[in-house]
């Protein structure tokens, strides 16, 4: 499943073929497998804002999870039962999860930010037996448990609660040998809900395969990772495909140490530090996060960093913040592509010479991307359409839980239709322009909200940014801009007038914001992807 070394992506390409083992479980492999190796291996570390920072070995990793997937076989779970996982980062959260997929469940990561509607809504739909979380989470539960027939056990980290387990007295109370069990590559092992951008979050089913499928394009994305002294972060919550799959489990596989850290609202100059006391070589850091990391002037200067890589996923990165980050970090950041149902898919790796701002890279070895129609029908290069992958993909989904008519409408033919638009070049470089959804049709243009993103951020205003369509009875939408003002500045027409006009000389006639409209904060889901239903629903109400 590693990419093979060689200097040219074309060659990398053509000589890379899956190679993957049919007994393959993703507990085994991140735990016990290093800890019979290099037992004494550091996996963990966990920055403490007071600067006492923990660490974990395999050997550690291996036993605790052990214990735990005994605790929870005594508790009645057994293969194929879903576990929520309702945990910030930390080591615990590490633990949970190797410990359900050695048993054969089915870990259901879920983001502390979820409010009780949304928790409730996720644990009913997977059918979640046992919910692991802390005293925030437990108390959270506690509010919908009545409503959810088919929770039975409650496990918190922060010892015994109403209700509830104590976590550390299960893994004490159990002995620190467990056997495997035996999972083959399409045997169910993770849940994520989809982050609910275009409309109710699905459960979209992993077999234990996903793993595998990820580790070429952590490869890629890290330029020949993992290299001597590398060490990952990431600020994306561990819940989602981003965070799990982009960062800690492939680097647990490759024996790579992760850090992890409190959870928090995202902070430049807490980031910065953590990044360099802990001495991350690897972030993965989605281009919301790094536009926010602008607010921080002049950071090498004031932070000690060792970065090696920058990886970025999940929006569109943009020209404006690729460079920002060069110009500032020394570092090209290889931005990369995929969702929740198949994901890591398209990469940059800037290492080897495939790097193009403006473009979200070219197709990760072993995995097969096209543009095509909403058919299924390849289209030529240079025509615009659904940004599809061809199946089978071992990072491609089993299906969504308990839906098998929204998993078919996902397909046409062999095609997983991803619902995002974008366009390929000769070379194979694919550029996403936004969901079907977001595309802003206007006086018969089709415009993608990302270039005008890219443009809006551009403006030293200008802290973030997304553009939506509003409805307008002469040109069917008008582009509506909701900006979020850089610390220094103050809203004015002025300024919102400065602003249209800076898209208007640097776009076009037909794509610069007719309406600019200031806001505190952006709809964000917990991915850190903007909302713009909510933007639509809120311009069409205006």
């Amino acid at each position: 499943m590693r990419l093979p070394q060689r200097d040219r992506y074309e060659d990398l390409y053509r000589d890379f073929a899956w190679d993957e083992p049919q007994d393959f479980n993703i507990g085994r492999v991140v735990s016990d497998d290093w800890a019979e190796r290099a037992p004494e291996r550091v996996c963990l570390e966990h920055f403490s804002p007071d600067g006492n920072h923990l660490s974990m070995t395999y050997r550690e990793l291996a036993d605790r999870s052990s214990s735990l997937a005994n605790a929870l076989v005594s508790l009645g779970l057994k293969k194929g039962d879903r576990v929520a996982l309702l945990l910030p980062q930390s080591f615990e959260t590490v633990v949970a999860h190797v410990a359900i997929y050695k048993m054969g469940a089915i870990a259901l990561p879920l983001a502390l930010l979820f409010g009780v509607e949304a928790l409730e809504y996720r644990l009913r739909t997977a059918g979640a037996s046992t919910v692991v979380t802390n005293a925030f989470g437990l108390e959270r539960i506690s509010q919908i448990r009545e409503r959810l027939p088919d929770l039975a056990e409650v496990i918190s980290v922060d010892g015994d609660g109403p209700g509830a387990r104590s976590f550390a007295a299960l893994v004490g109370g159990h002995p620190p040998i467990f056997e495997v069990a035996k999972t083959a590559p399409h045997d169910p092992a993770l849940m994520i809900f989809t982050s609910g951008t275009t409309g109710p979050p699905k459960g979209a089913l992993h077999g234990h395969q996903v793993l595998a499928g990820h580790i070429p394009g952590m490869q890629f994305a890290h330029e020949s990772f993992p290299q001597p002294g590398d060490k990952v972060w990431t600020p994306s919550d561990w819940a989602w495909a981003g965070g799990l799959l982009n960062a800690l489990l492939p680097s647990l596989l490759l024996g790579v140490p992760v850090v992890s850290s409190p959870a928090q609202k995202f902070d430049a100059d807490t980031a910065y530090r953590i990044m360099a006391e802990m001495r991350v070589r690897n972030g993965f850091i989605p281009p919301t996060a790094l536009r926010l990391l602008k607010s921080v002037p002049d950071p090498r200067s004031k932070y000690d960093l060792v970065l090696r890589t920058i990886g970025s996923a999940g929006e569109s990165l943009g020209a404006e913040t690729q460079e920002w980050v060069k110009r500032t970090l020394g570092i090209t950041v290889n931005e990369f592509y995929g969702q929740t149902e198949c994901n890591f898919v398209l990469s940059s790796n800037a290492a080897i010479g495939v790097s193009r701002p403006g473009a979200i890279g070219r197709p990760v070895p072993g995995h097969r991307v096209a543009i095509v129609s909403e058919t299924g029908e390849e289209l030529p290069v240079g025509e615009t359409g659904q940004i599809a992958i061809r199946r089978p993909d071992p990072v491609m989904f089993l299906g969504y839980w308990n839906d098998a008519a929204a998993t078919e409408r996902k397909f046409a033919g062999d095609w997983l239709l991803t619902g995002d638009i974008g366009r390929q070049d000769t070379e194979g470089y694919v550029t996403f322009f936004g969901r079907d959804d977001d595309v802003i049709t206007s006086s018969g243009y089709r415009i993608g909200p990302a270039e005008i993103e890219d443009c809006l951020i551009g403006h030293p205003a200008v802290q973030l940014a997304a553009a939506v369509g509003k409805l307008d009875p002469v040109r069917t939408e008008i582009v509506k801009a909701y900006v979020v003002l850089a610390p220094g500045y103050e809203p004015s027409d002025r300024l919102a007038s400065d602003i249209s006009e800076w898209v208007k000389m640097r776009l076009s006639m037909h794509e610069y914001p007719r309406e600019v409209e200031f806001v505190s904060e952006l709809p964000l889901t917990t991915t850190g992807k903007v909302i713009r239903r909510i933007l639509r629903e809120r311009a069409s109400a205006g």
